[in-house]
């Protein structure tokens, strides 16, 4: 076995262990390389990757040459409805197919994506019982959709395959298969109640289906539609795809939901039409009995689901939604079963199904075969409050969004004790901040431009008008290409340059930068923002020097 190194002209690395049955040509050209290479973490459960794919090193990425995968099932698929047409078995080889494609394209887009790998079994079960865009389904997060995507026509599109590509989100305007557009997360719930209220005034029969997962359900308006859809008892079901990710690594392994065959038994009693009208019924003759009994049998009932299913899963009882699960997320028939059940149930009220997926049963999508050689902004920041947190120990960090960028894992690892990272929910992130500047911290609260509109009313009445030393940074902020306009930040600068105690700030370059982090720690009179794009530095071999608070230099300045 050796290894080989490919350049390309426009700042990308790669390198590649190559095996017996490689073919080298007149490297660093072109290199020939078995698929499963490349995806060398596949689970040993998926078929390998037999195929070949070729890699050359052409100034566009996007003009390497790919060998077309046999994907006979799916090239007959035009429409979800033709789906209904296959088998369960057919539906299996489907999947692979979608997951063999999807590898073989996203990979180079240099984004992640697991959550749309795992969520395929799911996306398929789902088009392959309801029937959209009649019967209403709506996406809560970004990266689950790319295999909704496929099946709706607009695979040829998909980023990398054309230069103008689609969008990252669902659309309106883009598809008659997506009823409404992603925003920022979470919002899934709530608009799939407004839905399914029309839908009940207006007379209509259709389904409405709203997809969560387990990261963006952690934003309080997830739970805010829970509670009200449990208050008007509408029909509608919610999909809780948990892929088991956990912002707290540490988190015991037991207390996460696991699949067993008696949990897919008990799943699919718990869906049945039989058992949900024996439980109604039963409610309804206790309450004839006597408010006690009543009272005693609902009790009874919470105990022995809460037996039967995960840690947590009263939680969505007590909010007012049938609880089904959980429900392997990988098990086509199973995932089925389950959902015809649901579909076929009228005047239930509100149903979550909680479908554990594996992000982690697929290869690794090529996220570390490419690697970018340039330095961003956030890491030049990073660095450059690792060096103030050095030297200050009341410098802590909030950290609040979806993602977290792979440079604040620097601060994590040297300061795991004041690094507070709190996932999709940027009006907790702001308010805890502001309680941190309370006690004597000096906290940076870091949250891309796009996520802080949804904390606004936090900044305004928690900080600002307060006058907390609260230190944000705005990351992602101007425009940000194939993102799109989800995750544009392009309002920032007005809604915190107006509030009357904020001192705004956007350095020209790194060195201003590195200015403005030691200027914010220097602060504690009142808020401050700095932002920066997420683009790459201007000095590709930049060294972080040591920063100085930009008022003093200004006022030694002018004594000399």
């Amino acid at each position: 076995m050796g290894s080989a190194s490919i350049g390309y002209q426009f700042g990308i690395s790669a390198r590649f262990h190559l095996r017996s049955d490689v073919a080298v040509s007149s490297l660093p050209c072109k290199v020939d390389i078995s698929r499963k290479s490349f995806f060398s973490a596949a689970s040993s459960t998926h078929k390998e990757f037999s195929n070949r794919a070729r890699v050359c090193s052409l100034p566009d990425i996007d003009e390497y040459c790919d060998e077309k995968v046999e994907t006979p099932i799916l090239d007959s698929i035009e429409t979800p409805s033709q789906l209904k047409n296959l088998s369960v078995k057919e539906l299996k080889q489907l999947a692979d197919e979608i997951r063999n494609e999807l590898l073989s394209v996203l990979w180079k887009t240099q984004k992640p994506v697991n959550q749309s790998l795992a969520a395929i079994e799911l996306t398929l079960a789902l088009h392959y019982v309801f029937r959209a865009p009649v019967d209403k389904i709506l996406w809560d997060s970004v990266e689950q959709t790319y295999a909704h995507k496929v099946l709706t026509g607009r695979w040829s599109a998909i980023p990398s395959r054309q230069n103008n590509g689609i969008s990252r989100v669902t659309s309106r305007l883009e598809s008659e298969y997506d009823t409404f557009g992603t925003g920022h997360g979470c919002n899934s719930i709530s608009a799939g109640l407004g839905l399914a209220v029309a839908r009940d005034m207006k007379g209509k029969r259709d389904r409405v289906v709203a997809v969560i997962d387990n990261v963006t359900i952690t934003a309080g308006q997830a739970y805010e539609a829970m509670s009200n859809a449990g208050y008007l008892d509408s029909n509608m079901i919610v999909i809780l795809n948990d892929s088991r990710h956990s912002l707290h690594p540490n988190m015991a392994e037991g207390s996460k939901a696991s699949i067993s065959a008696l949990s897919s038994i008990m799943s699919k009693i718990q869906s049945s039409q039989i058992f949900r009208k024996f439980r109604e019924l039963a409610k309804a003759m206790t309450k004839k009995i006597g408010k006690g009994m009543y009272e005693w049998a609902a009790k009874v009932d919470e105990y022995a689901r809460g037996m039967v299913g995960p840690t947590g899963s009263t939680l969505f009882e007590e909010l007012g939604l049938y609880y089904i699960g959980p429900v392997d997320g990988h098990n086509i028939g199973d995932l089925v079963c389950v959902f015809r059940e649901v579909a076929s149930l009228d005047s239930m009220g509100p149903v979550l199904v909680h479908v554990i997926t594996d992000e982690n049963r697929d290869a690794e999508t090529g996220k570390n075969i490419v690697v970018k050689d340039r330095r961003t902004y956030s890491d030049c920041f990073v660095e450059a409050l690792v060096m103030e947190a050095e030297k200050d120990r009341d410098i802590v960090v909030v950290h609040a969004g979806m993602e977290m960028d792979p440079s604040l894992v620097t601060f994590q690892e040297r300061f795991p004790d004041r690094f507070f990272n709190v996932g999709m929910a940027e009006q907790h992130a702001v308010t805890f901040s502001a309680g941190l500047s309370s006690g004597g911290l000096k906290p940076f609260c870091i949250i891309p431009s796009a996520f802080l509109q949804r904390a606004y009313d936090q900044v305004v009445h928690d900080v600002d008008r307060q006058r907390k030393a609260v230190r944000f940074v705005i990351t992602s902020a101007g425009l940000v290409g194939s993102d799109g306009p989800v995750q544009c930040g392009a309002f920032d600068i007005a809604f915190m340059s107006s509030l009357p105690n904020m001192i705004a700030m956007a350095p020209a370059d790194e060195d201003e930068l590195v200015d403005m982090v030691a200027t914010a720690a220097y602060i504690t009179d009142r808020p401050v923002c700095f932002r920066f794009p997420r683009g790459a530095i201007v000095n590709k071999n930049y060294l972080v020097r040591t920063g100085s608070p930009i008022e003093s230099r200004l006022e030694e300045e002018e004594l000399l």
